[in-house]
């Protein structure tokens, strides 16, 4: 196993409520074929607002800058943007911001039983069991993630 790299997630901002007019995009009714072409349409269905798409509870959500490789099996790379939403349960499976020791961490919430683990999505990283870890504090539900595909 690979040594643990600890490296910050850094927050990036909280959701403000409304979005200005000239920060939406056009939202094509046609859905894009991953497989083979198909004709398209040209037909553009909505305005699209990535914040209200997005953000269903602006005064719960919040952004952070993801850091490190730990979560690569999820699709979360370092770098991304992810945002958070305080008021989702912090069930089972879901992926949390987690507050361990005054370090933020992006994992997945795993319990089994009466215990509790924090988990990567990348073999080369250990689980870490937080069922009597006092100081641990989940900050919110991972509900995106936006990456880039290539560099600029």
């Amino acid at each position: 196993m690979a040594a643990m790299q600890t490296k910050k997630l850094e927050i990036i901002g909280q959701a403000a409520c409304g979005t200005p007019p000239d920060q939406v995009a056009p939202l094509y009714l046609s859905a894009v074929q991953a497989g083979w072409p198909s004709p398209a349409d040209d037909y553009i269905d909505q305005q699209l607002n990535l914040h209200e798409l997005a953000v269903s509870n602006p005064a719960a959500t919040f952004f952070l800058r993801a850091a490190g490789d730990s979560m690569l099996g999820c699709g979360i790379h370092d770098g991304d943007l992810l945002i958070v939403d305080r008021s989702l349960e912090a069930a089972h499976n879901r992926v949390v911001i987690a507050a361990l020791d005054g370090e933020l961490l992006v994992k997945r919430l795993i319990r089994r039983g009466s215990r509790t683990w924090l988990a990567p999505a990348n073999p080369d990283y250990p689980e870490i069991e937080i069922t009597r870890r006092e100081y641990v504090h989940i900050w919110g539900i991972v509900t995106y993630v936006l990456h880039r595909l290539s560099s600029r």
